[in-house]
């Protein structure tokens, strides 16, 4: 266990009674805890999405809005808006800043290696093939989250999570739960092993689940049509550098995991796990966190705008509903809140033609120019700018670190350039980024570019010189590959719903900005269990 993890979980602990005094606010009004808390993150479903579709639906999502405390203007108050920092705030309360986490994953400077996110490298994977990601857990998070108070604090309580992402599971359980499994290629669930665990324990749990799982995969393979005409209506072809995306459903490149199924037999999953584990049913409060990857997933590949979206919302909607037929029936009661990790945006082509001309994707030639001038000023025998996850790193050419001070002569020497080129708004030195506090992130909407990078910002993880295009400026993309995306400080990737609902409950519409790090130490005092100090505050619920 990393030992700022360690060192939170003894402090919590030990903590003196006074910490809950803090973590209250006045006006939060005292609530019989419930028996399950369930945390649901919908992986790339923006505020603009949430409201476009909104008054079409008709199952959960509609009850959702109808018996919640919905804010539209929910924030990840961070610039670098990926999946699995976004997911690391929702249930630490911490920014990606604080939990270590500040993208999907990072070049080691030592070895030049690419780093996932959350690489385990002494673990192994249940189902005994190295896929996905390859070996996982929570190691890299520095901080502990919900799941892990509540058992420091109460031993009997369960903690559980699913996902179609490993980084979605891991980071809503935390680092000591009772399982974080999601969904392998032609497997069913599987999840992590350290180091003496036996395999078929840690997934015992979900046997049963995958049997059925994949006899239902078997027996009616996974087919994505039409369910709503109005999608149908979206359909048309599209021409994405030289290539043509014809966008209908079913896709060209329809498969399971990366259509509205996955979400379905997510939500099965969790389902199942309340059936089998009884969770809700004991004398403590137990957690459940579900992440629904499929939105993400059609985002990349389709964008958001064509029949392939509207399906999944209106699928995504169908199956919520289910879900919360089942949680209404928890004997204990139930409290859910319901947000996403990012938001994002459609395609540039299809933004372009629908009056926003500026979008478009970017040139590699100026950087390309940048860094012959570098290489030849300083006799290099690489290209010293390569990407990186939030920006450009300064390596060799096995993309190594380069040693100092030469490392931080070419910083020098190409920040300025880098400010120079088309369609880049900001770029700074990682290492001068660092040396700014932490700002308070209470008004997201007011902190500046420099501030939201600030909150991403990762000694040794993040990128050497962090930069940010301008807003619906994008690079890369193919047709059959990921076309559209998010990771930018902009508000249609920072902008969330949060969502609290327990069942027929009073509704009520909130417009002020509120975070995703407020939900943890909110469900904390909810509980009724103590938060150790975090970035987020206790939010008032219902009266």
């Amino acid at each position: 266990m990393h030992f700022r993890v360690a060192a939170a979980l003894a402090a919590l602990v030990c903590a003196a009674s006074g910490l809950a005094a803090r973590a209250h606010t006045d006006d939060t009004a005292p609530l019989a805890p419930p028996r399950l808390i369930v945390t649901v993150v919908v992986d790339q479903f923006s505020a603009n999405l949430f409201n476009q579709y909104r008054s079409r639906w008709t199952g959960g999502l509609r009850r959702l809005s109808d018996e919640g405390l919905v804010s539209t203007n929910g924030y990840q108050t961070h610039g670098l808006t990926e999946t699995c920092p976004g997911h690391s705030t929702v249930l630490t309360g911490m920014h990606p800043a604080q939990t270590g986490i500040p993208s999907n994953d990072w070049i080691d400077p030592a070895t030049g290696e690419d780093v996932y996110c959350l690489a385990a490298p002494h673990n192994t994977l249940a189902h005994g093939k190295n896929t996905d990601n390859g070996p996982v857990g929570p190691d890299n998070i520095r901080a502990t989250s919900l799941g892990d108070w509540l058992k420091a604090q109460r031993p009997d309580a369960r903690v559980f999570a699913v996902s179609g992402k490993d980084r979605g599971a891991i980071n809503l359980a935390g680092h000591h739960p009772d399982g974080a499994f999601w969904f392998t290629d032609g497997f069913g669930l599987t999840t992590y092993v350290e180091p003496g665990q036996d395999p078929a324990a840690r997934l015992a749990a979900v046997d049963a689940f995958n049997l059925a799982f994949r006899q239902r995969q078997a027996a009616a393979p996974h087919a994505w049509t039409y369910s709503q005409p109005q999608c149908r209506a979206l359909e048309a072809d599209w021409t994405i550098r030289g290539d043509v995306l014809h966008s209908r459903v079913p896709p060209a490149r329809d498969k399971f995991d990366g259509s509205p199924s996955l979400d379905e037999e997510t939500l099965k999953a969790a389902a199942y796990l309340i059936d089998s584990q009884n969770l809700g049913q004991g004398s403590s409060t137990d957690l459940l966190g579900v992440s629904l990857s499929a939105t993400d997933r059609i985002g990349h590949a389709y964008g958001t705008q064509g029949p392939e979206m509207c399906e999944q919302m209106h699928r995504l909607d169908a199956a919520l509903g289910q879900f919360l037929d089942r949680l209404e029936a928890v004997p204990g009661g139930v409290v859910l809140v319901l947000t996403a990790d990012h938001g994002g945006s459609d395609f540039v082509e299809r933004l372009a033609q629908r009056g926003y001309p500026h979008a478009h994707r970017i040139s590699s030639a100026p950087l390309a120019e940048i860094n012959a001038g570098l290489q030849a000023r300083f006799n290099l025998d690489a290209a010293p700018l390569q990407s990186g996850s939030s920006g450009l790193i300064v390596a060799d050419k096995d993309h190594r670190s380069l040693p100092e001070p030469l490392r931080s002569e070419i910083i020098a020497a190409a920040l300025p350039l880098v400010r120079s080129m088309p369609d880049i708004v900001y770029a700074e030195a990682r290492d001068a980024l660092l040396t700014a506090p932490l700002p308070d992130s209470r008004q997201p909407e007011l902190l500046t570019l420099e501030q939201r990078m600030r909150l991403s910002a990762v000694d040794a993880r993040s990128s050497d010189i962090i930069m940010v295009r301008a807003a619906n400026v994008t690079g890369g993309g193919r047709v059959g590959g990921n076309i559209a995306g998010h990771g930018t400080p902009w508000d249609y990737d920072r902008r969330v719903p949060i969502l609290f609902w327990k069942p027929h409950g009073t509704t009520q519409e909130r417009f002020l900005p509120i975070r995703t790090i407020d939900i943890a130490p909110t469900l904390a005092s909810v509980i009724g269990i103590e938060s150790p100090p975090v970035a987020g505050r206790v939010l008032p619920l219902w009266e």
